[in-house]
């Protein structure tokens, strides 16, 4: 589960006020607004690389609100994804797992793992340097999945992709939800991406989060 309560975040630009929103455990959400509404500040609030001024984060059931971002069991996509261009695949995947000092032959087994889930195993020994921007998203998916995470944050994963990676990649996300049932809040301007893989749907508007149950509509879609 993703909770927040009464969340406050003051930046140089703006400031989003007692912003609250639940996320059930296990759901696959998505959160969608206007530019500069503050969908990116709210991930980073969430996982704890943006200040909070009052207001409470809970994940799993955890409150984290006052916890480092390496203490929150967090997996974290920024937009422009961030692979590390002077690392390997290999250890990209592997890197949180590295720097939890687990055991190498752990490392070495998780990152096959999520190599062959995400189709990269013939990159493992390639730099990120050159890296097809779907390529570098999956790299990126599997570095935020490596430690196996309670919440999974994905800031418009697919923004910069054409239409024929996004669709792969679309896929790509709901079957590694399926597998890894990670609680997923997932940021986007896309309707497609939302009406495909979310459950729920969160729309922030002029600092307030409004929710449709998007499986619910579904239902009601169907025909008789």
């Amino acid at each position: 589960m993703i909770e927040c309560q009464d969340l406050c975040v003051t930046t140089s630009e703006f400031r989003l006020a007692e912003v609250s929103l639940e996320v059930p455990a296990g759901a696959y959400a998505v959160l969608m607004g206007r530019t500069g509404s503050g969908k990116t500040t709210l991930l980073e609030a969430i996982c704890g690389l943006r200040a909070i001024t009052s207001g409470a984060v809970r994940l799993a059931g955890r409150d984290v609100t006052v916890l480092r971002p390496a203490d929150r069991q967090v997996g974290y996509v920024p937009q422009e994804g961030a692979v590390f261009p002077r690392m390997t695949v290999r250890d990209n995947l592997g890197f949180a797992l590295s720097v939890a000092r687990r055991p190498s032959a752990e490392i070495r087994a998780r990152t096959d793992e999520l190599a062959e889930r995400l189709s990269i195993t013939h990159l493992l020994d390639r730099r990120a340097t050159g890296l097809s921007g779907g390529e570098q998203q999956r790299v990126a998916l599997g570095r935020a999945l490596a430690a196996r995470p309670s919440v999974l944050l994905l800031d418009e994963p697919l923004a910069a992709l054409d239409e024929q990676t996004r669709a792969q990649m679309i896929e790509l996300l709901r079957e590694v939800h399926t597998a890894s049932e990670t609680t997923t809040l997932h940021v986007t301007h896309n309707s497609s991406e939302a009406e495909t893989l979310a459950s729920v749907r969160f729309v922030l508007e002029d600092g307030k989060v409004l929710r449709t149950d998007l499986e619910a509509e579904r239902v009601k879609k169907k025909p008789r």
